[in-house]
């Protein structure tokens, strides 16, 4: 572990959580005793750029799971873009509509709806400081307090601020959202993390900023002395590009641009997975991921999660719920391996106000575990559910969201609904493509609306324009039919090897945002045996971030994919051109 200044915890005094409003109480603690981190890995440490805490794809899922939108009428919520329930019974919530519009109702503890005034609404207010700015990240403490960050890179905070955590110098208490300076030179914010009584900003420039309550060090800054506005975070983390962030109720994480992961704060439970149980006044190093390249991390009540690049799940801190997932109740103090008998996990949830875990999977399956509905779940349990989100609307305890969600809706079929369900339809298409002996049947007016291609061949001049069978042979049937489905759906359901083709195809059609698409599932697909196959497909169809992703991935790896045997059947120019650029990044080094 990389030194970093700590401070030892008397069991007998443990670092409790401030005064009024309390937040949830802590679970009993079973500390095991202390013992070194697991060896690490090895492996060359480069991660790809896309490392982050939390995947904020839009989600399809019912808002109205949570309680409190019941109250919305079915035009209000068909209105909702993105929302978010909180508070300590998950009874206030924020939601922004399709225009851009903030909305608040619920129980407003501590002013945390921001509406300018302590009463609680069952109607819901408009917000009007967005002004009809883009929300990028929102997130909530105990108190409660809100921080907001919008897409242009504008801070806000309002609700609770007996610890400072709105960052404004004050301890008054925020009605009303006001900005927040990172200073200095007035930073844009891209991400926000909130703790009980702590806040955590990451800049543009991959910067982090904390404030507010400090007991157990979880603004990092080396004293336990609260922080009154925005402070750096240096230490271990001076001069390194943070991508992501996540807090604990009194801990703090961030996740750095090669896969690192650094923590800070309360660790009486061993949530800053150090192999100690040590309190942090300045960010350590996991050092038992070491060689590891982590995707994203999340973290719950006094636990965390973090997912690698492999889709591999690692789990750490308190486990009196089973919230690690590991089979029983012991806490963990260093990372350890769950899930690894289940096939590719793409993502992972936890809240800093519940002991629920839950992960996705590639094929789309939902598990949770943890405390949920107040069972102890301690293996993850294989659910119904298509999102996480909805383990949280559920089984969590209080209902909480995990993240700002996004939502869209299908109470009625819409014209995309209308397009999917026509696709290779006989009894309306009036045209044929032939791929490899099968027929796919499409329309052609709906080639020419989504399609440059088409719309050039389907002129008169052009000889498909009176066939009403058209001969493909460049592609493949799988390749093809994915192509002509995207362009009813707008999605792409192909493993990376195919994927590969369809990038081709989308190469020569010249269909950018299929081509990006194409590079999206390659990414999620990739792996050590195809890793070298998807670099040289990158290099071949001048996917140039496709390529930068895969190179990383293929030097972080070096080991496994020299193994290979794709690795050794590439052109040798190519081979010799790869083996030149990973030994100018020190992949050769010792």
């Amino acid at each position: 572990m990389e030194r970093c200044f700590s401070v030892g915890r008397d069991d007998s005094a443990p670092c409790s959580p401030p005064p009024p409003p309390p937040p949830p109480p802590p679970p009993p603690r079973v500390l095991p005793p202390p013992f070194p981190p697991s060896s690490p890995l090895s492996a060359l440490t480069a991660a790809p750029q896309e490392a982050r805490l939390s995947f904020v794809a839009g989600a399809m899922v019912d808002v109205s799971k949570w309680p409190l939108f019941s109250l919305l009428s079915t035009e209000e919520l068909a209105t909702v873009r993105q929302a978010c329930v909180f508070g300590n019974s998950a009874n206030e919530a924020i939601y922004i509509t399709h225009a851009n519009e903030a909305f608040a109702f619920g129980l407003n503890s501590s002013g945390c709806l921001g509406t300018g005034d302590s009463l609680s609404t069952i109607v819901p207010k408009k917000l009007d400081f967005l002004r009809g700015k883009k929300v990028a990240s929102l997130s909530y403490g105990s108190g409660p307090h809100v921080l907001l960050a919008t897409e242009d890179g504008q801070l806000f905070a309002w609700g609770h601020n007996s610890y400072s955590q709105l960052g404004n110098g004050t301890t008054n208490q925020g009605l009303s959202p006001l900005p927040v300076a990172i200073n200095p030179l007035n930073k844009k914010v891209k991400e926000v993390a909130c703790g009980s009584h702590h806040s955590v900003a990451l800049t543009l420039d991959g910067e982090v900023f904390a404030w507010g309550y400090n007991n157990c060090g979880q603004i990092g800054s080396g004293s336990t002395a609260n922080q009154p506005g925005p402070r750096k975070v240096t230490g271990c983390l001076q001069g390194k590009t943070a991508v992501g962030i996540t807090c604990g109720q009194t801990s703090s994480m961030a996740l750095v641009d090669n896969g690192e992961v650094y923590g800070w704060g309360y660790n009486g439970n061993g949530q800053l997975g150090i192999g100690n149980n040590g309190n942090q006044l300045t960010p350590c190093r996991l050092a038992a991921l070491q060689g590891m390249c982590m995707q994203q991390v999340v973290s719950g009540y006094s636990h965390c999660l973090a997912l690698t690049d492999e889709g591999l799940l690692y789990a750490w801190g308190a486990n009196t719920y089973g919230q690690l997932g590991t089979g029983n109740k012991s806490n963990h103090l260093s990372p350890v391996l769950i899930m690894a008998e289940k096939e590719r996990i793409v993502e992972v949830a936890a809240c800093h106000s519940t002991h629920t875990s839950a992960a996705k999977t590639q094929s789309g399956q939902v598990y949770m575990w943890g405390q949920c509905r107040g069972q102890s779940i301690v293996m993850p349990h294989l659910t119904h559910f298509t999102t996480t989100d909805d383990v949280f609307a559920c089984f969590a305890t209080p209902s909480v969201m995990w993240r700002l969600m996004s939502m869209e809706h299908d109470d009625f079929m819409t014209v995309a609904e209308a397009l999917r369900k026509e696709f290779d339809s006989p009894e309306t298409a009036d045209l044929k493509f032939s791929v490899d002996g099968k027929c796919i049947h499409v329309h052609k007016a709906v080639l020419k609306i989504r399609c440059e291609h088409f719309r050039s061949m389907f002129r008169s001049q052009w000889t498909e324009d009176q066939q009403d069978v058209i001969e493909i042979g460049q592609f493949s049937y799988p390749v093809y039919r994915s192509f002509l489905r995207f362009l009813y759906t707008d999605t792409v359901d192909l493993p990376p090897e195919d994927a590969i083709g369809l990038l081709d195809l989308a190469t020569s059609y010249c269909e950018n945002r299929l081509k990006r698409l194409c590079q999206q599932i390659i990414k999620r697909g990739i792996n050590v045996d195809n890793a070298f196959t998807l670099l040289s497909a990158a290099i071949q169809y001048d996917a140039e971030d496709l390529e930068v992703f895969c190179f990383r991935f293929c030097v972080n790896h070096l080991t496994q994919v020299t193994q290979t045997g794709a690795f050794w059947q590439v052109d040798g120019a190519m081979l010799k051109e790869f083996i030149s650029k990973a030994s100018r990044c020190g992949a050769f080094k010792n």
